[in-house]
């Protein structure tokens, strides 16, 4: 029987599984699921969760190694435990889970640095340059925080039109008010906060987003403006890393908000480049289940 390493991305969306030949590398299976039911609050379900999976794809291969990268796996306890109770269900085999931001350095090719996802929600995740002791910022979630994110970037544009609205500001041809309308189906400003506040709650808001890039592609200095300020809020979660001793030479940054987004994107660099000289962003185009499958054919490191 071939000896197989998997590596495993878990998003709050989808799950990304790759098994590959332990020997060779090559991989012999990608497979992409829904992460319907997925959660951490109790993790000996969760990893009954991903045995389930496991299984269903490679029945009773058998596995060397495994690492996850684990969306809701916040602190190093949590990792570890979700890692010791896949260990036990696996047969005591290597397993090493991180939170999933910690997949973007490695898929991207590199050893050290920082992840940065910017999606539905953000997160900034790097090891201290002298311990190596896991660091985080942001990740607060949707209502708290998560700024630069798909949810907070609508949010804030949101609150940038009704603020403008309490001043008497005519917003009737900004191309973010309409924008924005459009995309929630109001008729007025009133019906806008009505929708956001109750017709699906936050976990709504990021499905919009696209409604402000248009509207910045479309002259709305508003929803320009919150871009640029999202972007500055990305790149302070580095910044945050960097003065807690966190690697900032690479930092790779990922997520449906800032891939193809040369407005974020920029806000996030030229930000970088004024408080860290020296720090090099990427934008990652592997899938981040590929860092998950690097540090399982690595050891785990």
């Amino acid at each position: 029987m071939t000896p197989i390493v998997v590596g495993i991305d878990i998003g709050g969306t989808k799950t990304h599984i790759l098994l590959a030949d332990a020997v060779t590398h090559t991989v012999t299976e990608d497979v992409t699921l829904p992460s319907t039911d997925w959660q951490t609050r109790d993790l000996h379900r969760a990893a009954d969760w991903l045995i389930a999976r496991l299984s269903a794809i490679a029945g009773d291969a058998e596995f060397v190694r495994v690492a996850v990268g684990a969306h809701g796996c916040e602190t190093t306890a949590q990792c570890a435990l979700l890692a010791g109770a896949m260990r036990t269900a696996l047969g005591d085999i290597p397993v090493t889970v991180v939170n999933d931001a910690e997949l973007l350095v490695p898929a991207a090719g590199f050893a050290h640095g920082i992840g940065v996802v910017a999606g539905t929600g953000s997160i900034a995740v790097g090891r201290h340059r002298d311990t190596g002791v896991r660091l985080s910022a942001g990740g607060w979630g949707w209502v708290l925080g998560d700024e630069g994110s798909g949810s907070a970037l609508v949010r804030e544009a949101a609150r940038a039109l009704l603020t403008h609205a309490d001043t008497g500001t005519d917003l009737s041809a900004d191309p973010l008010a309409k924008a924005l309308l459009s995309s929630y189906g109001a008729a007025d400003l009133p019906a806008l906060a009505a929708a956001m506040s109750w017709d699906g709650g936050v976990e709504t808001w990021g499905r919009h987003t696209h409604a402000v890039f248009n509207a910045a592609d479309d002259g709305s200095a508003l929803a320009r403006d919150v871009i640029a300020q999202g972007g500055h809020a990305l790149a302070d979660l580095v910044i945050r890393l960097a003065e807690r001793g966190a690697r900032t030479d690479t930092v790779v940054l990922a997520g449906g908000v800032i891939t193809g987004r040369p407005r974020l994107w920029t806000a996030v660099t030229d930000r970088l480049a004024d408080a860290l000289p020296g720090t090099a962003p990427h934008l990652l185009t592997a899938p981040p289940a590929r860092g998950a499958l690097t540090l399982a054919l690595n050891g785990g490191h």
